[in-house]
């Protein structure tokens, strides 16, 4: 399980944004930072201070990846033919965690991540339990059988917070997704501006 499990929000009051879109976030009822010093005014940040930020907004909204698990996806994203900033976003979206998330299995990627772990989805017929799984275009995945009544399963598919994305086919009577293109940063449906552009700045001076 994630190290971030019990206090992921941290991430939205250090941001000052609202990173999942989740009605319960602090921002949405405080918009300044965690701790005795939050209410300060903001100094203008540094270029290097914006690239960061914008480096650990992605990261985290993934599930909060280390940054070594973080640093392997981007320079993969630099050796795959491209724009490099799509490269990432394509690529983390790839991940299993994410796609069982985008397609409403479970409310939090971090559900996603623990979900995967403790063997509840299939990929093309077999089980995996790698939330960094890579899927691949046309990849059928799907929710076990002896999982699929799950409350937790339920709720999230019934939940109109979220729409499942375009660039994959979701049939929640059955549980099962298809996997059908790689998206872009403009198919993602972030709920606050992702720049992985600035991310792949950031790595290039660094």
């Amino acid at each position: 399980m994630t190290k971030r499990t019990a206090a992921k929000y941290k991430l939205d009051r250090r941001m000052g944004e609202n990173i999942w879109g989740r009605p319960k976030s602090p921002v949405n009822r405080r918009e300044y930072g965690p701790g005795q010093h939050g209410q300060r005014r903001k100094a203008k940040l540094s270029d290097f201070g914006t690239q960061l930020r914008a480096k650990q907004k992605l990261k985290g909204y993934y599930g909060d990846l280390t940054e070594k698990q973080f640093r392997r996806i981007y320079a993969e994203a630099v050796r795959v033919a491209g724009d490099t900033g799509e490269n990432l976003i394509g690529l983390l979206e790839r991940r299993l965690d994410a796609v069982v998330y985008r397609a409403k299995f479970v409310p939090t990627v971090f559900a996603a991540r623990q979900f995967v772990n403790h063997g509840h989805v299939k990929v093309n017929g077999q089980k995996v339990n790698i939330p960094s799984y890579r899927v691949k275009e046309g990849d059928v995945i799907e929710i076990r059988d002896r999982s699929k009544q799950m409350a937790l399963v339920l709720e999230a598919a019934g939940s109109q917070e979220r729409d499942v994305p375009e660039y994959m086919h979701v049939d929640h009577s059955k549980m099962i997704v298809e996997f059908v293109r790689t998206p872009g940063l403009t198919d993602v449906p972030y709920p606050v501006m992702m720049e992985p552009n600035l991310v792949v700045e950031f790595y290039a001076k660094n």
